[in-house]
């Protein structure tokens, strides 16, 4: 493509790029990021002309080898396009940048089949999947020849991409371990099991929040396990609330689930303390921790204490659980027993939610879809907290996932408002109480908003807000 295009003129000129030398990334692909972010959020547009590379390694102060090759990447993915003789363009808007991905008309259904708006949390925004992103993904995995053996560990390219994403989005390194440390999963849930099978004593006590994440209790009960209680407040788990003798603690320390509180410094350094005392590990789901509209996602507990803690991540609540992939980052002894409880019971994650992972990543679609996914959930929140809040509502939980908690006053309100919502109005509810593996103790609702559209939400907030000054 032509390189010598003056750059008086280029909307280019006018942004402000930062490139850091010292940073973990090369020049290159920073630039490459900032340009495709600067599309994805309309500060470069459909058209739009671009410097020549060496204009733009004047203006940045970089070498012309660096403003190639960010060029060549972004041309390689369609972002932007060469004419002879004319320069060098913006060739294509960001997936969705007008709005939600349009949905297919439904056709009218009988009053009993009536679609229903589901407000109900840990279900991903797949409306906002990049549609032809997505079948570009699937085709490139297609076009890989079939698997004669199961890796038991999961795909090393998919491995690899979980590093890159930890790095960016987590801030976790973990250039500096081994790769052993990190394993593909097909889940939190199938993880929990598979620890509890392989790396715990048949029988052993493990602490979980409660109310919490059931199917997690479920796995690991399943696994043999025998489960304990530790309360939360708003704050996450009580650390001096754990029994001793347990052999491991289940918690979600960035944004506890459902409550919706994050786990805070001193609570952290004593759960850390009190793991390498007692001897237990530490399985940290962390669910949706790239999901913060705050401040920056806080740092893994992995960070702090590779020694006790396994890191869980999925796929599901930030793409489709369609994939059925996650990840575990533990250390090698904790590694080496999952692996060889998979090869005992011929067990392991399927390899092709991995290589469509592998594919979104490799071309920038997972990137560009978390934008916008933070993007979209931070101004839906904001609509439902200061809708209901016009109202006379309160909510709580962090500005940070995918729901809120409304509080009810009991579990008899609670009941009645999710079984009068579906039954009146339509609207898929999700009360506190079935979070609960004991006695519930708070009462509410958990409720998501990212499974429907922007419009059923706003619809539904006034409705909610009558029913909550009727309960009182």
């Amino acid at each position: 493509m032509p390189q010598d295009v003056p750059a008086a003129g280029s909307p280019l000129l006018e942004l402000a790029i930062d490139l850091r030398r010292d940073g973990p990334l090369p020049l290159a692909v920073q630039l490459a990021d900032a340009l495709r972010h600067a599309a994805t959020i309309g500060q470069l547009r459909d058209g739009d002309r671009l410097p020549s590379t060496r204009a733009l390694a004047r203006h940045l102060a970089v070498s012309r080898t660096v403003t190639a090759a960010a060029y060549e990447q972004l041309h390689a993915e369609g972002w932007i396009v060469g004419r002879r003789g004319s320069g060098t363009y913006v060739t294509t808007r960001p997936p969705g940048a007008s709005g939600e991905t349009p949905r297919p008309p439904v056709p009218d259904a009988p009053a009993s089949e009536a679609p229903k708006v589901v407000l109900t949390p840990g279900v991903p925004w797949a409306g906002g999947i990049d549609r032809a992103a997505w079948r570009r993904a699937w085709r490139a995995a297609a076009d890989i020849e079939p698997d004669l053996r199961p890796q038991r560990a999961g795909l090393p390219s998919y491995r690899e991409a979980v590093v890159e994403h930890l790095l960016r989005h987590r801030g976790l390194l973990v250039g500096g371990w081994a790769p052993d440390n990190v394993l593909t999963t097909g889940g939190t849930s199938t993880a929990v099991g598979e620890l509890a099978a392989a790396v715990l004593p048949r029988g052993a006590k493990v602490a979980v929040e409660e109310p919490g994440y059931q199917r997690a209790v479920g796995a690991l009960r399943a696994a043999g396990a025998r489960v304990v209680h530790v309360p939360v407040d708003h704050s996450g788990l009580i650390v001096e609330r754990i029994p001793a003798g347990v052999a491991a603690v289940y918690c979600s320390p960035a944004h506890q689930f459902p409550i919706g509180g994050r786990l805070p410094a001193e609570r952290r350094v004593a759960l850390i303390e009190r793991a390498r005392a007692e001897g237990w590990l530490i399985f940290e789901d962390d669910y949706d921790g790239e999901l913060r509209y705050d401040v920056a996602p806080l740092p893994v507990l992995a960070s702090m204490a590779p020694d006790v803690v396994v890191h869980l991540g999925t796929t599901s609540k930030i793409l489709t659980p369609t994939l059925g992939a996650g990840w575990m980052l533990a250390a090698e002894p904790v590694t080496s027993a999952v692996l060889e409880h998979r090869e005992r019971t011929g067990s392991g994650p399927a390899p092709a939610g991995q290589r469509v992972l592998v594919e979104l990543a490799r071309h920038g679609d997972l990137g560009r879809h978390l934008r916008r996914l933070r993007r979209e959930l931070s101004q839906r929140r904001a609509l439902v907290v200061e809708g209901l809040a016009a109202e006379g509502v309160e909510v709580f939980g962090d500005r940070a996932g995918a729901h809120v908690v409304l509080p009810l006053p009991d579990l008899e309100t609670e009941q009645r408002f999710v079984a009068e919502a579906a039954e009146k109005h339509g609207i898929v509810l999700d009360g506190l109480g079935r979070h609960h593996d004991g006695t519930p103790r708070w009462h509410g609702l958990a409720l998501g908003y990212s499974a429907c559209t922007r419009d059923e939400l706003a619809a539904a907030l006034p409705l909610l807000a009558r029913t909550v000054h009727r309960a009182g």
